[in-house]
């Protein structure tokens, strides 16, 4: 029998507009995250993938390579994670990484993924380092550092190293592949709860697709304005996912008392500028950043309370939402949310220094 496992099968697969199998589609990955491919056959995978357009049996023998040479890290799977797969051009403020810290100090334990701005001027990890987080810990000490403050941030460069041998390939294509979204399923803790944010409509199918054949559990949104967040400035729709089921929501926030905001007042800046809008939004101050920030941080415990607790589904998305929002704005009116990003900040710093 031919081993259908080599780089003149693939790409003749792929140029004949063919899928992958899932086992094709690992091997292809494995070879990347190694190093063992050369930069044509990086170059020609990738545009030729990019042609045919993925399928979810793709994604999820790419994810499962990525995650198989990544970094360990004794982090809870049972956790969660708040990430967008950015892209939506809008510069907003770091949403998610704010919602991060609320659903943290309201008790849940958070393993963010994330990366340097790709297509802002501030990313998480940019925006984290700017509040004094140190993302430079090795697997031990940020487990130590996630004992003292029950979050971590995962940096992706860091644990996920495999992602530089396709760098300069990546880099001279200069057209998106499918590593512009692949990031956001590739945690390498592995976390049971995701609240994902996607940012192009046309990329919801895939990653809908590939939690529900892993039986995962996720709430995938998107907002009307093309914000890959829950929005504010009006309509989102949610993709739940429970138990490989299915379920479609249409949210306005008005209808959780939140008023519509200008896409104007969520817009934000650099790292430096955007780290003094997190302290002052976990400090108290109101406004639209508050509003979104609190919709996504329950957007998140929501998620979370899918896995924990899967029979939570059963109660309408709306009252659940509604429930996780009157947490968050009481875990930052507390100053719970404040004190657990200086209580992070001091357990990421005293883990580096041991």
């Amino acid at each position: 029998m031919t081993d259908d496992r080599t780089w003149p099968a693939i790409l003749s697969t792929l140029l004949s507009g063919e899928d992958l199998s899932v086992s094709q589609a690992e091997w292809a990955m494995a070879r990347f995250m190694r190093g063992e491919a050369t930069n044509a056959q990086v170059g020609g995978f990738l545009v030729a993938l990019q042609s045919k357009g993925v399928t979810v049996e793709e994604v999820i023998g790419f994810r499962d390579a990525i995650l198989e040479e990544a970094l360990p890290i004794n982090l809870p799977i049972m956790s969660l994670d708040i990430v967008g797969t950015g892209g939506d051009r809008f510069g907003t403020v770091n949403i998610s990484s704010m919602a991060s810290i609320v659903a943290a100090a309201a008790g849940t334990p958070v393993v963010k993924h994330g990366n340097k701005a790709s297509s802002s001027l501030s990313g998480s990890s940019d925006v984290f380092t700017s509040l004094g987080v140190n993302l430079q810990l090795d697997p031990d000490q940020l487990a130590r550092a996630f004992d003292e403050s029950g979050i971590a941030f995962v940096h992706a460069a860091r644990f996920l190293q495999g992602f530089k041998h396709v760098a300069a390939p990546r880099a001279e294509l200069g057209i998106p592949t499918v590593f512009n979204f692949l990031g956001p399923l590739c945690n390498p803790v592995r976390p049971e709860a995701s609240a994902l944010g996607v940012a192009d409509l046309d990329r919801v199918p895939t990653f809908v697709g590939v939690f529900r054949l892993r039986g995962a559990s996720a709430l995938v949104f998107r907002g009307d304005d093309g914000l890959d967040e829950l929005t504010t400035t009006g309509h989102s729709r949610i993709w739940e996912v429970s138990r490989g089921g299915l379920t479609e929501h249409d949210l306005e926030p008005r209808d959780l008392g939140i008023p519509r905001a200008e896409m104007s007042s969520l817009i934000g800046g650099t790292p430096a500028e955007n780290a003094d809008v997190v302290r002052r939004i976990l400090g108290g101050e109101k406004g639209p950043i508050r509003d979104i920030v609190l919709l996504n941080a329950a957007a998140g415990l929501v998620a979370y309370d899918i896995a924990a607790k899967p029979d939570s589904v059963e109660v309408p998305l709306l009252k659940r939402l509604r429930e996780k929002l009157d947490l968050a704005e009481s875990v930052i009116d507390s100053g719970a949310a404040e004190a657990k990003l200086q209580a992070w900040v001091t357990a990421t710093q005293a883990a580096a220094a041991n």
